[in-house]
């Protein structure tokens, strides 16, 4: 089975896992989706992810984080930025989901990062995905 956009697939995993309320869900590895993983983890929306090697090829698993009641964290997560349609964006036209309160994730030349950080260095760059 070929994949073509692995970040689509691991968002739409995360996605189907949160509606299951499962308590974690596995993904397809690769720096983009490490990243990914990485920012939604710095900003409190998952537990934490590890990678794990299974024969020769690896695979994340992402810890899901519900709140105290069991209500989701993640609402909406969706790819903005997609392989027939790339979307750039300046520091200053970042855009900030919920008016601040959700994140949007950047590809920047200094790595993934959430939209905030990326308008505190002033960096822009390829909107991935943006989370509320």
């Amino acid at each position: 089975m070929s994949q073509q956009d692995l970040t689509s697939d691991m968002l739409t995993r995360i996605r189907n896992a949160i509606r299951n309320r499962s308590k974690d869900v596995v993904c397809l590895d690769n720096r983009l989706n490490r990243g990914v993983a990485q920012v939604l983890q710095d900003e409190g929306y998952i537990e934490g992810w590890d990678v794990e090697q299974t024969g020769a090829r690896s695979s994340l698993r992402v810890r899901l984080k519900y709140g105290p009641r069991g209500e989701q964290i993640i609402h909406e997560i969706k790819r903005v930025s997609k392989p027939g349609g790339r979307v750039y964006a300046g520091h200053t036209d970042i855009p900030r989901p919920l008016q601040g309160l959700g994140t949007a994730i950047i590809s920047t030349s200094k790595g993934i990062m959430s939209g905030h950080s990326a308008r505190s260095q002033r960096v822009g760059g390829e909107i991935v995905a943006v989370v509320n």
